[in-house]
């Protein structure tokens, strides 16, 4: 699993959905969440989670997307096995791994050193622990 700490800057609430924004080494993050915890507050500080298989890659990646987190990453590390590919990511101090097929990182000619961006749907990622 991976993980992230980052502060709550804004919260969006109708019914029981929610919006939250955070600030992650500045950039910002959305999630998606139903039935928010009353100790979720803008300027808390949280753990998030997202599973590797949740987080996509792109190489020089130009347009618009529906993912609602884009992050900026550049290849730490490149594990290609015969099906699936482990590809860590380096964001500011945080290394986050994506598990994508093998196919998909040799057509996309992946090295370690490239400059991508790591996509992460708003409904897939959740706050692990309040800190």
């Amino acid at each position: 699993m991976n993980t992230l700490i980052a502060t709550v800057t804004k919260i969006d609430t109708i019914d029981n959905l929610n919006i939250v924004k955070f600030d992650f080494s500045g950039q910002t993050l959305s999630m998606m969440s139903l039935d928010l915890s009353d100790d979720i507050k803008i300027g808390t500080n949280v753990k998030l989670i997202t599973k590797p298989t949740y987080i996509a890659i792109a190489k020089e990646f130009s347009g618009m997307l529906s993912y609602s987190n884009q992050l900026k990453a550049k290849i730490k590390e490149l594990e290609n096995g015969k099906l699936l590919s482990s590809v860590k990511l380096e964001i500011e101090e945080f290394v986050l791994e994506s598990i994508i097929t093998f196919e998909s990182s040799k057509k996309m000619d992946l090295k370690v050193g490239d400059e991508v961006t790591a996509f992460i749907k708003a409904s897939e990622l959740s706050i692990l622990k309040v800190l």
